[in-house]
């Protein structure tokens, strides 16, 4: 495994085994996009589409070698004629024979090597025909797509629609795709760096499948072996407590000294991300890898908060419970994610935690639960009073209360603000019920004071920031984001 991405980049003779073996036994659902989640459209952030295609499952894949045919012939030694006269028994002409006999066999050796082997294009096609979903599964769980063949690289496309391959390696004239019927392929001499989309001369759209990934201002573009700074990607990646989803890994050009996990990860790198974009990729600090996690739409909420709570769903008239699951998240995130990560990337010295609304809760939540695992947990307009809007459960003010100080960063903010003083007249322990209190601001005012008096030290391990009026959503965010992984970076 390399610091890219790039997994066993050649498809060698155990991989390609691997892969027809798969093709056999294996069978899965193709890429699909969740639904967003449409029960909390009032806290933007909180509702998101899930992940895109393609998912994780390790795969290798082996070329049939060409057997050896050793054809050597061994001559017959010379005849003695007479007994009396053994000592001139081999004559010139048996031993010329004994000498042409090595010849022979040596050219046999090099003529008679028939090459019958399959080639590994040959072996990931009839991969593909067999299974076509688990193989594009197994192929971007390993080298990732587009695969290296002989003679260029393989792309793989599924819909039809789009009967051409188009990119830098034609000036986006178009290259047609073979029909294979459930898919379309082509082995197309690209070299490192090289993007291309799928199209039918009209429409332009990326590979779903491809590992790395570009934005200009025509979408997203596929790309093959990036340099430098770029976007991976790694899909359906699951556990027993997790829906599968995708992970999309910035990958700085230097090598890797800060790791950022951060929620929500379909808007923090697409310009036309469900919701808008952060564009991390435009303020990642030097050497800071940061790795989206995709939220899985409707199991949003359920993921992102710790305990039970109430509140009214946008259109409906009463509260209902909703949450409790972040246990299993925190989890996921600690014994799936952050391990995956570390065994393709690597992790550096120091690691943080991000999100927004309830990522931000979520974010500080994995912080409390995994205690000396983070060096820094980042919250934007958090949801920090998460467990006392309908119920009295505990809060991260309770949480954290009881913790203590940990060596734990935090940086907390908010947009919006309030119509006079932060109060609390509903005697929930929370000062939010000042007229106009918007995105969260009394809340998370309360909470950097409430650590700052346990102890927390202000501009060493805590951090507050109002931006006044800023909204609730990715533009205020992708605004004001790059102050905290500035604080991040320099820890």
């Amino acid at each position: 495994m390399t610091r890219d991405g790039h997994m066993l980049r050649s498809a060698g003779a155990a991989w390609l085994a691997a892969v027809a073996l798969l093709a056999c036994t294996a069978s899965v659902d193709a890429p699909a996009e969740a639904s967003a989640d449409a029960a909390l459209a009032a806290d933007t952030a909180d509702s998101a589409d899930s992940a895109d295609s393609a998912d994780s499952a390790d795969t290798a894949d082996t070329a049939d070698t060409a057997p050896d045919a050793d054809t050597a012939d061994t001559a017959d030694s010379a005849d003695s004629a007479d007994t009396a006269d053994s000592a001139d028994t081999a004559d010139s002409a048996d031993t010329a024979l004994a000498a042409d006999t090595a010849d022979t066999a040596d050219t046999a050796d090099t003529a008679d090597t028939a090459d019958t082997a399959e080639s590994p294009l040959d072996d990931v096609l009839a991969a593909l025909r067999a299974d076509l979903d688990a193989t594009l599964r197994a192929v971007a769980d390993d080298a990732g797509w587009p695969l290296p063949v002989p003679g260029g690289v393989l792309v793989v496309n599924t819909d039809a629609s789009l009967p051409r391959v188009a990119g830098d390696v034609d000036d986006w004239a178009g290259t047609p795709l073979v029909d294979e019927g459930a898919f379309l392929w082509a082995v197309v001499p690209m070299v490192a760096e090289q993007g291309y989309k799928f199209t039918d001369g009209t429409r332009f759209v990326a590979d779903p499948w491809s590992r790395a990934i570009r934005y200009d201002a025509f979408g997203a573009i596929s790309v093959y072996a990036p340099a430098g700074a770029h976007l991976e990607r790694w899909f359906f990646v699951g556990s027993s407590q997790a829906a599968p989803r995708t992970l999309r890994v910035w990958v700085p050009r230097t090598e890797v000294t800060h790791t950022l996990y951060a929620h929500d990860g379909q808007n923090l790198f697409d310009p036309n991300g469900p919701f808008g974009s952060w564009q991390l990729d435009a303020v990642a600090p030097e050497g800071m890898m940061i790795v989206g996690i995709d939220n899985t739409g409707v199991g949003r909420i359920e993921e992102y908060t710790h305990v039970v709570d109430e509140r009214i769903a946008p259109g409906e008239s009463t509260p209902r419970e909703m949450g409790g699951g972040a246990a299993a998240y925190a989890a996921y995130v600690q014994t799936v994610v952050r391990p995956r990560i570390r065994a393709v990337y690597g992790e550096g010295a120091r690691v943080g935690i991000m999100g927004s609304s309830l990522g931000g809760l979520v974010s500080l939540y994995i912080a409390h639960a995994y205690p000396g695992e983070y060096a820094m947990a980042i919250s934007l307009s958090g949801v920090v009073h998460w467990g006392r809007i309908g119920r009295m459960n505990d809060s991260l003010f309770q949480l954290y209360a009881e913790a203590g100080v940990r060596d734990t960063a935090i940086y907390v903010d908010s947009g919006g603000g309030a119509d006079g003083p932060c109060v609390d007249t509903d005697g929930d322990g929370i000062a939010n019920d000042t007229p106009n209190n918007l995105d969260a601001y009394c809340e998370n005012r309360q909470f950097a004071d409430q650590l700052a008096a346990q102890g927390y030290v202000w501009e060493r391990d805590l951090w507050h920031w109002h931006a006044p009026g800023a909204a609730h959503n990715e533009a205020a965010w992708a605004a004001r984001v790059s102050r905290p992984l500035g604080l991040f970076a320099a820890r």
